[in-house]
């Protein structure tokens, strides 16, 4: 499948947007988050961003003040995940200029729909920033 999950989450370790690609009861994604964010908030800048937790490898890059944490099976290739994350974070700051926590908290419905072009059923089908970001400029048109 590839994807499992992706959040955002703040440097205090708020989650400021999840989504899942596999179905979890509300009960284990609030401890899977827990605990993720515990291990990846607390490591350094100079360790890696790759870590392993339960059946998942977990690569994260912070941004400013946001983490982004993805959540994928262990034979991904992490690089092509971090390019992922580069990818979301460029269309988000194409869309808003310069992206920052606030951006998604009061838009956070357009921040889903950027990764729901993005990414389907975990799999990345769409990688040209134009291509994800012309629904959303259609909406805000019509709007």
């Amino acid at each position: 499948m590839g994807i499992r999950f992706v959040l955002m989450v703040n440097k205090q370790g708020q989650t400021r947007l999840a989504q899942y690609y596999e179905y979890l009861t509300l009960e284990e994604r609030r401890t899977l988050e827990g605990e993720i964010v515990r291990k990846c908030l607390a490591r350094n800048e100079q360790q890696c961003s790759f870590v392993e937790h339960r059946t998942y490898k977990i690569v994260y890059r912070r941004y400013a003040s946001l983490f982004f944490l993805v959540g994928v099976d262990n034979e991904e290739n992490e690089l092509a995940i971090l390019e992922f994350i580069h990818l979301l974070v460029e269309t988000m700051d194409r869309h808003f200029g310069n992206v920052c926590e606030l951006d998604i908290m009061f838009h956070l419905e357009k921040a889903h729909f950027m990764l729901e072009e993005m990414v389907m059923n975990g799999c990345v089908v769409e990688t040209s920033k134009a291509n994800i970001l012309a629904p959303i400029q259609l909406m805000d048109k019509t709007s």
